[in-house]
């Protein structure tokens, strides 16, 4: 993609969440606010809450990120890209995907929408030994 056409992201979450995370992401790398934007669902009814990923969207490649496959957030998201080609729904958002987003986000939509689920899923980890009631490991490493 060149850059005029660079995919757009879109943090829908609840409270704020959103804001937070696309914060996070410009402290560490500088990105612009056109990159990344967030979006919260506070006081904003379902079909509001549509509509306001409508407008930040536009016709643009963009993936919108959300905190829960269901509730507000998840459902609008998925009810929106389910007949737009240009919609990539992410549900799960994390901060090691958000930043592995905007530093590739020149690549073809749906190429890196597998690589940001990667890259989000490989980011989670358990730091301490954690032991079931036996003593036997409750989380495999």
């Amino acid at each position: 993609m060149s850059k005029g056409t660079s995919v757009r992201g879109i943090v829908v979450a609840h409270g704020e969440m959103a804001i937070g995370l696309t914060d996070a992401v410009r402290n560490i790398t500088g990105v612009g606010p056109d990159a990344l934007v967030p979006l919260s669902n506070r006081g904003l009814a379902p079909a509001a809450l549509a509509q306001a990923i409508q407008r930040e969207a536009g016709q643009r490649p963009t993936i919108l990120f959300t905190d829960l496959p269901s509730g507000s957030c998840g459902v609008a998201a998925r009810l929106l890209a389910r007949n737009d080609p240009n919609l990539v729904v992410i549900c799960g958002v994390n901060l090691p995907m958000l930043l592995d987003f905007v530093t590739h986000r020149d690549e073809p939509l749906i190429e890196l929408a597998g690589r940001i689920v990667s890259k989000g899923r490989a980011a989670i980890s358990c730091a301490v030994p954690v032991t079931g009631p036996n003593g036997d490991p409750a989380v495999s490493r």
